[in-house]
């Protein structure tokens, strides 16, 4: 059963690929592009549906098992028998991984449906499923592998499908540089992870899960693993992770990735590339638990990453950028969780976040689509009335973001400020509290600045501003009930005692029993309660609503005013352009690697090459030179065999005298 979870959407890429992206049907159809596109949703949309239901029935089976035996590994061969050293081809499906399969194949169901009527018009219409159907493929061998080489192939594979799609429109030169872009990032934070990889070999002996994670919690074997091996090897598989799950330093990618058509826009950054690093880290749980400073240096590359984004999101003005440094920011909060050792607070923000990002990132394609292309949203306002549906979900998912009480957001974001706060990490608990705020801030504002208030619009876009259709606003409202309501599978066992929400947690009730190891160390006595915490949270997200409404409903204008000032000005541009990050990258990374490659270049020519050719050209001129003497002439033959013979024998009495 879950081999057929996987491989399902491989058929479908096929299929589509095959039969319709080649145009070998073009002739059978008579160029009835209706009927093949038609063909081409039913098939893409409909093996990512098959998964999702296969992924439900193996969930349902996992329940009735006992807490402790929710495990099934699908075993099929040895794939790579070197020695001693085998490698497993096998499949596991626990109570981690289900989750993630489950998000992958729902929300990514719910993209491929909104995404037939959002591509309804492209020409490569069947190329843009398959591309699809291969990246939900790989996810899902990411995320059901049984062993690290396993998780390797899922992740380049969802490396190189992320790439076909940031760059789907090559034509553009910029769409086809985001994909480059994203694409040798990637490749930096791989190199990690396959040194994590290869370190983990020499000291486990095994590159299977249930092995290297069964020695990595035995105390007898541990003793004899030096500290810093095993901080090394945490290290290198969080390098990994920070390039796909796009932390600071690796993160300039995902807001270039914006290039892409918006339902991809979703598919990465809502439920499944983006979230690939954060289970990863998840399910090594054994090993980063055994490191303190690794763990201290995930929450602090999370806290810096989540602050650093929000400052950057304040300032954006493009509707799918403001959403990138928002995933971005999230991401952040996630690590945070799971760096702390709370790992199923942090799995649980990644499910409640696949909700409203992908909720808001198709949202934010149905104005596009409603705008004929427009982003900028100082070119909207006023939308409301003209796409409501679009609004009233788009604002569910605003509030939800921002930690609005009682919806999703809300319960797994304070579930993570709280366990960061009780793990003794004050100061982090600080910096993620004031980016509560910010995340208010930006959310608030990009939602009045495209719908309310005066509308900013031409007259032309305005004849044409129309709602989505239903294949585009029925995943809407699903993913908003789920923003809405999603939270409640997850609310803290302190939160389900206040708000009288008994048997709480079931999240976490049916996700531990997959983490091997949570190293939770009450730090004792802490200045703050549960209660104290909540309240400051909420208050957070408040303020954060307040000066957004302000700002940008009751003074529209101040913003600007503020942003004109003096005094603020430099940090304004700071924020703008995006601390200039890119820009120094560009300095003192791309220029001299782009200098010395064009002096390698250079020295080639001009060295390497000539010297090749400079022994060819007098080779060339030797014979040319030898070809004026064959004349075809006897006595010309004989006159130099006469003299050749008289130089030898003058050669050799001057050798003998002297």
């Amino acid at each position: 059963m879950i081999l057929w979870i996987i491989l399902i959407p491989l058929l479908g890429a096929a299929f589509n690929g095959l039969l319709f992206a080649s145009g070998l049907w073009k002739k059978v159809l008579k160029g009835d592009e209706h009927t093949e596109k038609r063909i081409v949703s039913l098939v893409g949309c409909g093996v990512v549906l098959v998964s999702a239901l296969i992924s439900t029935a193996l969930f349902t089976k996992l329940l009735s098992m006992e807490p402790g035996q929710r495990r099934i590994i699908q075993e099929l061969f040895v794939w790579i028998p070197s020695g001693s050293f085998t490698v497993s081809f096998d499949f596991l499906f626990d109570t981690l991984s289900c989750i993630m399969a489950l998000v992958v194949t729902w929300i990514g169901f719910l993209i491929h449906v909104y995404s037939t009527g959002y591509m309804h018009d492209d020409r490569a219409y069947a190329k843009y499923f398959m591309y699809l159907n291969i990246f939900i493929f790989f996810m899902l061998v990411l995320v059901l592998g049984n062993s690290f080489p396993l998780m390797f192939v899922g992740w380049e594979g969802v490396g190189l499908a992320s790439y076909l799609l940031i760059g789907f429109w090559y034509e553009n030169p910029d769409n086809a540089d985001a994909g480059r872009k994203a694409f040798v990032v990637n490749r930096i934070g791989d190199f990690g992870f396959l040194l994590g990889i290869f370190l983990i070999f020499y000291v486990f002996g095994s590159v299977g899960y249930q092995e290297v994670f069964g020695k990595a919690l035995d105390p007898v074997f541990m003793s004899g693993v030096p500290a810093a091996v095993i901080t090394a090897i945490a290290l290198l598989l969080f390098v990994g992770a920070v390039g796909k799950s796009a932390q600071i330093p690796l993160y300039v990618w995902l807001p270039d990735a914006m290039a892409g058509p918006t339902p991809v826009s979703a598919l990465i950054h809502a439920a499944t590339m983006v979230t690939a690093g954060a289970y990863m880290v998840a399910r090594c749980s054994a090993i980063f638990s055994q490191s303190a400073t690794a763990q201290m240096v995930v929450v602090t590359v999370a806290v810096l990453t989540s602050f650093l984004a929000a400052t950057i999101a304040l300032t954006q003005n493009d509707i799918k950028k403001v959403l990138a440094y928002s995933t971005i920011s999230q991401l952040g909060y996630m690590f945070m969780g799971i760096g702390v050792g709370a790992y199923t607070a942090g799995l649980f923000h990644l499910v409640t976040h696949a909700f409203f990002k992908a909720l808001l990132f198709l949202g934010s394609g149905s104005v596009i689509h409603a705008l004929s292309g427009e982003q900028d949203i100082r070119h909207m306002g006023g939308l409301r009335k003209y796409i409501p549906t679009t609004a009233i979900t788009f604002l569910i998912g605003t509030l939800a973001i921002a930690g609005v009480p009682l919806l999703s957001g809300f319960f797994s974001k304070d579930g993570i400020l709280g366990q960061v706060y009780d793990r003794g990490y004050a100061l982090h608990w600080l910096l993620a509290l004031i980016t509560v705020v910010l995340t208010a801030v930006y959310m608030v504002r990009l939602y009045l600045l495209t719908f309310e208030g005066k509308t900013r619009m031409t007259e032309e876009v305005k004849h044409h501003v129309h709602e989505s259709p239903f294949s585009m606003t029925i995943p809407l409202m699903i993913l908003a009930v789920l923003s809405i309501f999603g939270g409640y599978l997850g609310v803290p066992e302190f939160m389900g005692e206040l708000v009288g929400i008994h048997g709480s947690n079931l999240f976490d009730k049916f996700v531990s029993p997959a983490i091997l190891l949570d190293n939770f160390v009450s730090t004792g006595h802490h200045l703050l309660d549960h209660e104290t915490l909540l309240i400051l949270s909420i208050a957070a997200a408040a303020t954060g609503i307040v000066i957004a409404y302000y700002l940008y409903s009751v003074k529209p204008g101040t913003a600007d005013k503020i942003a004109a000032d003096r005094n603020i000005e430099p940090l304004y541009n700071l924020s703008y352009n995006k601390w200039y990050v890119d820009e120094l990258y560009d300095y003192i990374i791309v220029q001299p690697f782009r200098y010395l490659s064009n002096l390698a270049a250079w020295f080639d020519t001009k060295f390497i090459d000539g010297a090749v050719n400079g022994v060819a050209n007098i080779l060339r001129e030797a014979a040319l030179t030898l070809q004026a003497a064959q004349t075809g002439v006897l006595r010309s033959y004989a006159t130099l065999m006469a003299v050749g013979a008289l130089a030898i024998l003058v050669f050799i009495v001057l050798w003998q005298k002297f």
